[in-house]
């Protein structure tokens, strides 16, 4: 792996904890419903406009970058795969197989067995019954 690779994937692993952390610290917002019918609290049901708490700025940032560097490794992952070829490592070849090397695959009932004789391959020493 490269260094770019590496630092992102490390980048990478702290911001999954990090949110993850944020995640589980913060208070739901079904909290705040129950406090809005009648239990005292000057919350209301949804929160008012603009009273983002910290947490939850720093959780969004945090999610971003999650997703930024996901993708940038994506990226780093799909350029060293398309590379692969220029490295000179040989590919398989799809086989295909010739219509002469086909096996004889004819079906009892089928038109090529109906194209024969029937009464070729009959034993006449065998009574008709």
């Amino acid at each position: 792996m490269t260094t770019f690779e590496t630092v992102m994937l490390i980048l990478l692993v702290v911001d999954a904890l990090a949110l993850g952390g944020l995640v589980l610290i913060q208070q739901g917002r079904g909290a705040d419903v129950g406090a809005a019918f009648g239990s005292g609290s000057s919350n209301t049901m949804f929160g008012s406009a603009g009273s983002t708490s910290f947490l939850t700025k720093i959780t969004t940032w945090l999610a971003i970058g999650f997703f930024v560097i996901s993708f940038g490794l994506a990226y780093a992952a799909k350029e060293r795969a398309a590379s692969v070829s220029d490295l000179g490592i040989p590919s398989i070849a799809p086989v295909e197989q010739a219509a002469d090397d086909a096996p004889d695959t004819a079906v009892p009932g089928s038109e090529a067995e109906q194209l024969t004789d029937p009464e070729e391959g009959v034993d006449s020493d065998i009574p008709d019954v």
